[in-house]
C-alpha cells in the first residue's frame, strides 16, 4: 500500500483499539509463531500527529519460524512482498481487510535492527512529550508542504528522525 494522498491528523485514541483489532485477528493467525505483536510507528504514541495507518511488527524468534508465519498470514489475507531492501523485515500486503484500519504489517527477526531502531524510537517518543510535540510539528509541516509527495514528506521528516536516532545511539535509518 502505497500513500497517494499525505493527510497528517491529531492523535486518535481509537487508533489504540484499531491496533487491538488487527493484533488479535493476526495473533489468531500465527498463535505461536509470533512471540510478540507490536504497535509501531507514529499511531503508537499517544500525543502524537499521524497519518492514519497503524505500523505493525510481528515479532518472530528466528528465520526458522518465516515460512510458518507467511502460511499463516496468507491463510487470512496476507500477501508477501519480500523484505523490500530491508533484512530481517518481512513485508505484507493485503486485500478485504475492509474491517480493519489501513496498517503496514511486516514481520521481523526478533534479533533484526530494524525491528530494534522501531521499538527504541517509538519508546524515547513515549517518554519525551517535549520530542511528541516537535515531530507533530514536523509531521504536519510536511504534509502541508507535500500533500500528494510521499518522497518530499519523508525528506521533511527525516533529519528529525536521524537526530532522535543519535540521541538513542542507532546508527542509519
Amino acid at each position: 500500500m502505497r500513500t497517494k494522498h499525505v493527510i497528517v491528523l491529531p492523535y486518535d485514541e481509537i487508533w489504540e483499539r484499531d491496533f487491538l483489532k488487527i493484533r488479535d485477528e493476526i495473533r489468531d493467525a500465527l498463535g505461536q509463531t509470533a512471540l510478540s505483536i507490536e504497535h509501531v510507528g507514529s499511531t503508537s504514541v499517544r500525543g502524537l500527529s499521524a497519518k492514519p495507518i497503524i505500523d505493525i511488527d510481528v515479532v518472530i524468534e528466528d528465520s526458522s519460524a518465516l515460512d510458518s508465519a507467511i502460511a499463516s498470514l496468507e491463510r487470512i489475507g496476507y500477501r508477501h512482498e519480500g523484505d523490500l531492501g530491508i533484512p530481517g523485515r518481512e513485508a505484507f500486503k493485503y486485500d478485504g481487510k475492509d474491517h480493519l484500519r489501513k496498517h503496514h504489517l511486516y514481520v521481523c527477526l526478533k534479533d533484526s535492527a530494524e525491528l530494534k531502531r522501531h521499538i527504541a524510537f517509538r519508546d524515547y517518543l513515549r517518554c519525551h512529550p517535549e520530542a511528541v510535540r516537535e515531530y507533530s510539528r514536523v509531521k504536519e509541516e510536511g504534509a502541508r508542504l507535500w500533500p500528494y509527495d510521499i518522497e518530499k514528506y519523508i525528506e521533511h521528516k527525516t533529519p528529525f528522525i536521524e537526530r532522535i536516532y543519535a540521541e538513542i545511539g542507532i546508527r542509519d535509518m
